[in-house]
């Protein structure tokens, strides 16, 4: 129960006392201030945590166009989408410290309009990144009050990204809260229903862990029925018992139905989300016709 990760163990993450890991982990105290689960986790890749907090350093922390409280405050926006209270939790403590408007934590709605506008191209980025288009660019960067310079959008695109990919990592890790975290608000990793998002803020020893059961044993009953419609047809080929299997699969795991909404999603969350319906959509599907899509390698 004890230790940075729901599935590593903790005699496996390198403490802040070990002789390999001991050099990123100070870089990341220094850095931060403090040690937290992501960086304890990420310790097992010494190299690759030393490029992590080299970059978070330069994204939150070094001179760029945007205040740094505003960088967190994207940063809580970004992690809002992928429902990661994790990070949402994390960063609303450091846009505190920076001196962020406390009035700002109530939710979206009491964010200035410039940081709202951010909305549209947040989900877009974190759900369906094809569906982006220069238009999208043209409406933050149109001249006007609440307008972004190119610079500072720069900057804001790089932090939704990198936070979005950021609360995959801690999805996939397991990353528990921090002892000053309210465990409430623990990070889980999502239900494969859910649009890459937590189904709740229940424990994997909670509801959690029997919807993913339930999943798995709707799942294994569509292969049953298939195994014995395969059976009772003749001719059936093993490879088109393999293309039907994955369909099935795709079906019941990766594309979620349009009428699942979380009704549980923790308040802390769910005040930085705007159309929170909005989540991943297959954009093309086997067996279709394939959309025509813009490749640059």
């Amino acid at each position: 129960a004890r230790g940075p990760s729901t599935f590593i163990p903790l005699g496996e993450i390198p403490q802040e006392g070990g002789e390999s890991s001991l050099h990123p982990l100070l870089e990341a105290f220094v850095s931060a201030g403090r040690v937290d689960h992501v960086a304890m986790v990420m310790g097992l890749h010494p190299q690759y945590l030393s490029s992590f907090w080299k970059t978070q350093y330069l994204l939150l922390r070094m001179d760029g166009p945007l205040p740094y409280h505003k960088r967190h405050y994207i940063a809580i926006m970004a992690a809002a989408r992928h429902r990661c209270s994790y990070l949402v939790g994390l960063h609303m403590g450091e846009f505190l410290q920076v001196g962020g408007n406390p009035a700002w934590l109530q939710g979206l709605h009491c964010a200035p309009q410039k940081l709202r506008n951010l909305n549209e191209i947040n989900k877009l980025l974190a759900h369906r990144p094809w569906l982006i288009t220069k238009e999208h660019i043209e409406a933050l960067l149109k001249p006007g009050e609440d307008s972004w310079s190119l610079a500072e959008l720069v900057q804001a695109l790089v932090l939704l990204t990198h936070y979005h990919s950021l609360a995959s990592f801690v999805f996939g890790c397991g990353i528990k809260p921090e002892g000053e975290q309210d465990v409430e608000n623990s990070c889980w990793a999502p239900s494969p229903h859910s649009n890459s998002s937590p189904a709740s803020d229940d424990t994997m020893g909670g509801s959690g862990g029997t919807d993913a059961m339930q999943e798995l044993e709707v799942l294994m009953e569509r292969m049953k029925l298939l195994q014995e419609h395969q059976l009772e047809e003749e001719g059936v080929t093993q490879e088109e018992m393999a293309t039907r299997f994955e369909l099935e699969k795709t079906e019941s795991l990766l594309v979620p139905s349009s009428d699942i909404l979380d009704p549980s999603l923790q308040s802390n969350i769910r005040c930085f989300l705007e159309d929170p319906e909005f989540g991943y959509k297959d954009f093309t599907r086997r067996g279709e016709q394939a959309p025509p899509t813009f490749r640059a390698q």
